[in-house]
């Protein structure tokens, strides 16, 4: 059995977790729109087509903030397509994905689902086929009072109050050739810089934030954040970071690594805004805005040339087993042990695209094992994270080289005085015997013990066996002295509560 160790204390702090670190992602991608949040032949349709066993599970995921309408799909996206009447809206060509968009759910549709769900909009608009006076009009239309053009119109399209939403991506992915309206970074950053420019001044309370690189791998990556931002600094405030992982021929404990990954990603971003703050003598602090990751077997995917033209296809529509959840797991850990440079991070895609949740047209809707350490993180993840330079045993990796078998990021919740310990045992044979030294928290007296964990690491949940793999109470945690001990068993996901 292995042995590691850390110590919390309160005065040992990293920031307060901005809620949107718990974000998610909705695309026009696949079956994510059509048959999965929106689906009015269903059994469950409410009174605006929307499934309500869909919009359950959303609610208890807990996101805060749901990314829309992509992706890949926005740099070709006509915003006005989506609005007015449904039998009057055109079906389009989605090149993205070579699909049949029938713009059934657009910016207002999207916008009472969101309320029904009691999330915020995260709102891209399109720099790939457009630019700044779509933008513009599109921040009219949504937060403009009335008296114009197109506040009226979204008016008499039925909603008299503003949507008020605050937050906005300049484009997607920009950096990459496979992206409609593809552009070098000089070619972006001009028209970012201007789109944001002229966005504000329909509203000055919005935040933006411009497109980073698709991926740290990308052979401009760095070189395109320094000078995206560098002409863009003063008008955005965020930088985007987007990543996924797979288990690649079989090398599960790379995979089981990948988080660290995922911080040198964090912080080779950090590094360049904080350059270019200092090169441009700014005074305000450019954080990131993490807003696609997640576990994708890119591997399997086909690839957009090679998809038949269809109407709601089954794209990358991956299962999840019980390591994916694992990983998934390393990487929210990742995310709020930078939550004092992260502030938005959104798991890409809600349903059945890449998800957490999983639905059947005209059948049921069911967890994926993804969904349960992000529902719980997200729960029991807010407050503010604490520093812990946990000892751990390390094993060797093919791709990440060597690592800590234990994986582990803390939270205080400030009102009730409980600590929340999210902790991977990444081993794949061994358990940790994890001593947690808790002296410098005053007035904690009882634990308990969250494990996701299974003998067959590959275990996955289906609409036949939709709990197949959840999250087991592990018992209870014995406090002796300031200090407490737990086990972790091998490949495993673990949730240590301490209450006052």
């Amino acid at each position: 059995m292995h042995s590691a160790s850390l110590t919390l204390d309160p005065a040992f702090r990293v920031a307060e977790v901005d809620p949107r670190l718990f974000g998610s992602f909705v695309e026009h991608m696949g079956r994510c729109v059509y048959t999965g949040i929106y689906e009015p032949e269903h059994p469950s349709a409410d009174a605006h087509g929307f499934r309500t066993d869909v919009a359950d599970l959303v609610r208890d995921l807990g996101v805060p903030i749901v990314r829309y309408p992509g992706g890949n799909f926005v740099s070709g996206y006509n915003w006005e397509d989506g609005i007015g009447p449904r039998d009057q809206r055109p079906a389009r060509l989605d090149l993205a994905w070579r699909s049949i968009e029938s713009n059934q759910v657009g910016v207002d549709d999207f916008q009472e689902w969101a309320r029904g769900i009691g999330t915020e909009t995260m709102m891209a608009v399109n720099l790939g086929t457009r630019g700044v006076d779509a933008a513009r009009r599109l921040v009219e239309y949504c937060n403009h009072s009335s008296g114009t053009q197109w506040s009226d119109l979204r008016r008499s399209n039925g909603s008299a109050d503003p949507y008020g939403i605050k937050l906005w991506c300049l484009g997607n992915e920009m950096d990459g050739p496979w992206q409609i309206g593809h552009k070098t970074a000089e070619e972006y950053a001009r028209l970012a810089h201007e789109t944001a420019k002229a966005m504000k001044l329909v509203d000055p309370t919005i935040e933006l934030v411009a497109c980073g690189s698709s991926n740290s791998r990308m052979p401009t990556f760095g070189s395109w954040e320094a000078t995206v931002l560098a002409e863009c600094y003063e008008d955005v405030d965020y930088i985007s970071a987007h990543t996924y992982y797979e288990e690649r021929g079989g090398d599960r404990d790379s995979f089981l690594a990948c988080a660290v990954d995922m911080d040198n990603f964090i912080d080779s971003v950090v590094a360049t805004a904080d350059h270019v703050r200092a090169v441009g003598r700014h005074k305000k602090r450019i954080n990131i805005s993490f807003d696609e990751w997640n576990v994708w077997y890119i591997g399997k995917f086909v690839g957009e040339k090679n998809l038949e033209w269809a109407d709601k296809p089954r794209l990358i529509e991956d299962v999840y087993s019980v390591t994916d959840a694992v990983v998934v797991g390393t990487l929210l850990n990742s995310l709020l042990r930078h939550a004092d440079r992260v502030s938005i991070a959104c798991l890409a895609q809600l349903v059945n695209v890449i998800a957490p949740i999983r639905s059947e047209p005209g059948g049921p809707a069911w967890r994926q094992s993804i969904y349960h350490p992000f529902a719980l993180t997200s729960k029991y993840g807010r407050g503010t994270v604490l520093r812990v330079e946990p000892t751990s045993p390390v094993h060797d990796t093919a791709w990440q080289g060597e690592v800590p078998v234990l994986d582990s990021v803390a939270v205080l919740d400030e009102e009730s005085g409980a600590v929340t310990v999210f902790a991977v045992n990444r081993d794949q044979t061994t358990p940790v015997t994890l001593d947690l030294d808790l002296r410098g928290m005053t007035g904690l007296a009882r634990g308990s013990h969250t494990c996701l964990s299974d003998d067959d690491p590959e275990a996955v949940n289906s609409a036949e066996q939709p709990d197949r793999v959840v999250p087991r109470d592990a018992g209870s945690i014995s406090l002796d002295g300031g200090r407490a001990q737990v086990v972790l068993p091998p490949l495993s996901w673990n949730m240590l509560r301490l209450e006052a």
